[in-house]
């Protein structure tokens, strides 16, 4: 596990920026390609990617903002640090109110284009995990067990214990989950059913993982952590969404019988 793979001079290439960097690059070349095989406009593919990562980049520093509130009021220079700490709940809120704003301004049919580029989501997700990998940090708990990983030159793991490696396995998650998604596309009975299912999945997968995970920091409320909490409203969310898009296809099937 190294974070710095390159040094140039002045220039440093880090593992956990290149992750991001693929993540987004490979999500939007999938969605578009989908966006081309569906019939879907794909030059509009590139700005509501580009409208997602930015409510993605910003809600995720947000909300790792709120979740260490305690020590930015003790250290109000911690505002500074832009490049590190992110939550990655928030990004995926701010990526789904930033892509929402788009749609709604372009005049999309949003259920649809969600629908297109959610497992690329999920595609992201599973290459910005290995970043988390590289880097040390959204470590897990300590452990007896063979599979395990230990850091020796990190920054934000505890550095020569066994630790779980919750990075691997959620980025492996990510990936499954990806796969999941592309194929029950392809079966679905109606717009937002992607949507929602990736809201379920997700939800549940990062409460279970949530268990594992070592780094405290991000805070709690009551017996949950702060993702384990989100998890049960993103969920219900998902279901919300995933019953209305099903009692919409019904009702649309009515009116053409009817018809």
């Amino acid at each position: 596990m190294k974070n710095e793979l390159i040094t140039i001079g002045p220039f440093t290439l880090y593992g956990y920026g290149l992750m991001i960097a693929i993540g987004i690059v490979s999500a939007f070349l999938v969605a578009e390609h989908r966006a081309k095989k569906l019939k879907l406009d794909h030059e509009r593919v590139l700005s509501l990617s580009l409208w997602a990562v930015f409510g993605g980049v910003v809600g995720a520093k947000l909300l790792y903002y709120i979740t260490t509130i305690k020590e930015i009021i003790a250290d109000p220079k911690l505002l500074l640090d832009v490049a590190d700490g992110f939550v990655i709940y928030g990004g995926i809120i701010g990526g789904i109110l930033a892509a929402l704003i788009y749609c709604k301004r372009a005049k999309l049919d949003t259920l649809k284009y969600f629908d297109l580029a959610i497992p690329s989501v999920a595609l992201a997700q599973g290459f910005g995990r290995i970043g988390c990998f590289l880097a040390g940090c959204c470590y897990g708990r300590e452990t007896k067990s063979l599979f395990r990983i230990i850091f020796h030159d990190s920054a934000f793991a505890p550095n020569n214990v066994p630790l779980i490696p919750t990075q691997l396995i959620s980025s492996g998650l990510d990936f499954l989950h990806f796969f999941v998604l592309i194929l029950f596309a392809k079966y679905k009975k109606a717009d937002g059913h992607v949507t929602g299912l990736y809201l379920m999945l997700y939800s549940l997968g990062r409460f279970i993982l949530e268990f594992y995970r070592g780094d405290l920091i991000r805070g709690s409320v009551g017996s949950l952590s702060t993702s384990q909490f989100i998890s049960l409203f993103m969920a219900a969310f998902g279901m919300i969404i995933f019953a209305a898009a099903t009692r919409k296809a019904r009702i649309s099937a009515k009116n053409e019988q009817a018809a």
